[in-house]
């Protein structure tokens, strides 16, 4: 049995797929997986009880867009989403209140955050957001 050590048996009631499929349909499923977990754990999702269909539906739209979105981010930056996460929560927006007013200003972009925010072909953000004078 030595000969059978890492391989899988994977089975399908579809004829029509190729092997090829069948293993590419596995590892996507593998990933949509570790996507919901790290949706539970980075929005913090629990089971919601919902009663009417179309919130049901809602709700299970909203977190597909989620994955989708996460799966877009790694596949344009060639990180995981949690590397992506770690390095975006680095940015934070400050708020400095003098006598003569405030400014809000935003955490300048390492060179990490340009790479991503290039790689999403987003705008940067700014780093001055507000100043008011009293």
């Amino acid at each position: 049995m030595e000969h059978l050590d890492g391989k899988y048996l994977l089975r399908t009631s579809d004829d029509t797929l190729s092997t090829e499929d069948v293993a590419l349909g596995y590892k996507q499923l593998l990933k949509v997986e570790a996507a919901f977990r790290t949706l539970k754990q980075s929005l913090e999702l629990r089971p919601v009880y919902h009663r009417k269909e179309e919130r049901i539906r809602a709700h299970v739209l909203l977190c597909w867009l989620g994955l989708m979105l996460i799966r877009i981010v790694e596949n344009k930056t060639g990180k995981t989403w949690r590397e992506v996460l770690s390095l975006m929560q680095m940015l934070h927006l400050v708020e400095y209140r003098l006598d003569a007013g405030k400014l809000c200003q935003g955490t300048e972009l390492t060179e990490e955050h340009k790479a991503i925010v290039s790689a999403l072909e987003i705008k940067e953000p700014q780093q001055i957001w507000d100043i008011s004078l009293h």
